[in-house]
């Protein structure tokens, strides 16, 4: 009889506590832990970018030349701007990450490719890094559309 007792209290005062707060909590703590994970990975990105990318896309990834579309005298195409005011936002993660592992000569840029320099984990962080330099409105575009 004292089992039931107490077994029926707790039941009574488990519908007390609001999952709704529970709930809420985890999502902060899913929130925050992706929040930091990103952060992590954008810093990441800035190291792997800062060696690897700034000589050609620039400190900002603004890009080093007025005009990124218009062949230089050698016939090839400079480096891009890779920070929303081109078109890398327009391309889905996996096109990025072919221009990155094989580079632009095909493209009739002279980006090498970095399959064999860098790490998976180095290429997807310096990805996170130029998705960082994008606007806002451009971010949520391309999370719309491919994330």
């Amino acid at each position: 009889m004292k089992t039931l007792i107490i077994l029926s209290s707790a039941l009574f005062l488990t519908g007390c506590f609001d999952s709704d707060e529970v709930q809420d909590s985890n999502q902060e703590d899913l929130n925050t832990n992706t929040q930091i994970e990103k952060n992590l990975s954008s810093n990441a990105g800035q190291v792997v970018f800062e060696k690897n990318c700034i000589s050609c896309h620039g400190k900002e990834g603004q890009g080093l030349v007025e005009n990124w579309k218009q062949r230089q005298a050698d016939g090839k195409f400079p480096a891009p701007p890779v920070n929303g005011t081109a078109h890398a936002w327009h391309h889905s993660p996996a096109a990025l990450m072919n221009t990155i592992n094989n580079g632009g000569i095909k493209l009739g840029g002279w980006m090498p490719g970095f399959k064999d320099q860098l790490s998976e984990d180095e290429k997807k962080a310096v990805l996170d890094y130029i998705h960082d330099l994008w606007p806002a409105e451009l971010q949520e575009k391309y999370d719309s559309r491919f994330k």
